[in-house]
Parts: C-alpha cells; structure tokens; sequence
C-alpha cells in the first residue's frame, strides 16, 4: 500500500508526463525548485505543503480531503 504523499507523487508524475513537461520545466512553472518536484514525485514525507499545492495547481489538479476509507465516487451498491 502506497502513503498518501506517494500517491500524490504518482499522480504528479502522470499528470506532468501527460502534459509533456520536464522536471525543470513544471517547477519553473510552479515556482519551486527542482529538487523539491524530485522528492514530491518520489513521495519523500518532508515536502511543504504550501509548495505541493503550487505544484498541483499548476498541472490544473486538486487536493481533495475527505474521511478515511470511504469511497469517493459515492456509495458502493
């Protein structure tokens, strides 16, 4: 099972590689810096959260929060 930061850095790196950007290229974007979009997309624990929220918000993603273990989509039928 995957952390919670690694799942975000799974789907940073999906979403960066969809739109065709380098590394270099969506922290210039997002206004961080490279090493910190590495770690980010390696699910290191220590990223700041105000810098992930550039991140996402410059590949046009959200961070949704909700209960643990409840299905998003709706309830299961």
């Amino acid at each position: 099972m995957h952390s919670p930061l690694e799942t975000v850095g799974q789907a940073v790196r999906t979403a960066r590689k969809g739109l065709g950007l380098t590394q270099p290229e969506l922290a210039a974007a997002a206004g961080v810096g490279v090493r910190f979009l590495v770690e980010l997309e390696r699910g290191k624990p220590t990223v700041r959260l105000d810098r992930m929220l550039a991140v996402l918000d410059a590949l046009g993603l959200e961070l949704q929060v909700g209960p643990r273990g409840h299905n998003h989509a709706g309830p299961a039928r």
